[in-house]
């Protein structure tokens, strides 16, 4: 049997639930609110990251065809990861599967300790207004033709654990399964930074695309968490 504690996350400051369940029962109607104001093409989603199984607890707007109890995308993962030390994330640009252009904002919630214990996020789909801005920037001749980073927002946590790896194997140029064992603990460990194990199926899909086994991947989570724990800074053996 695989060891249970190499699967959850190091321990970290726990949000004060009464001021947690408090602030995100005031901020339900304001998720209504602001979704109303921006309109159609706007989302904003409620995220209570002490599940993050299941962390849109209340959502306005279709433009990420997210529900309620969906699980968090790569990005509120990257804010998990970082804990009570992470910052506010605004006005970045994505790219759905699907190719619209989303314009977001990530706004951390805190306690009256600090403890990060969920977000409020805006997604504005400005697919049409960047068509319209890349027209007009033709006409001047100054076209933007960089890409943007794709995200995937979804309900199912294995389409996210799965993203965050093809994104891994896009930045590697090589594809993950079967590779050496020296690679794939450096491959584990950018999972577990991107707080990819936070959620409760990742070890199983992880293994999957890995081409191992559950346990082989917990016993690498045990060796790169207690590496980077290391007080001289050692590696991971090979």
């Amino acid at each position: 049997m695989a060891p249970v504690a190499a699967s959850a996350a190091p321990a970290a400051p726990s949000a004060d639930d009464s001021t947690a369940d408090a602030v995100l029962r005031a901020l339900r109607p304001v998720v209504d609110g602001l979704a109303a104001t921006f309109g159609a093409q706007c989302e904003v989603v409620l995220h209570d990251y002490r599940h993050p199984d299941a962390s849109v607890v209340a959502l306005a707007g279709t433009v990420t065809s997210r529900t309620v109890g969906g699980a968090m995308s790569e990005i509120g993962l990257e804010m998990l990861a970082r804990g009570d030390t992470a910052q506010d994330k605004l006005n970045y640009i994505t790219r759905t599967p699907d190719g619209r252009t989303v314009k977001s904002s990530t706004l951390l919630l805190r306690d009256g300790s600090g403890h990060v214990f969920g977000s409020l996020c805006v997604n504005l789909d400005i697919t049409e207004l960047r068509l319209a801005a890349k027209a007009m920037a033709a006409l001047v001749g100054a076209v933007d033709t960089a890409p943007q980073a794709t995200t995937v927002f979804s309900d199912d946590i294995g389409e996210i654990v799965t993203a965050v790896i093809e994104q891994e194997e896009e930045r590697l140029g090589r594809p993950l399964a079967h590779d050496s064992r020296q690679n794939r603990l450096l491959v584990i460990q950018a999972l577990d930074a991107r707080g990819v194990f936070r959620l409760s199926r990742a070890a199983q899909v992880v293994a999957e695309r890995l081409g191992v086994s559950r346990a082989t991947v917990y016993a690498d989570l045990g060796l790169v968490r207690g590496a980077r724990r290391a007080p001289d800074g050692t590696r991971p053996p090979d």
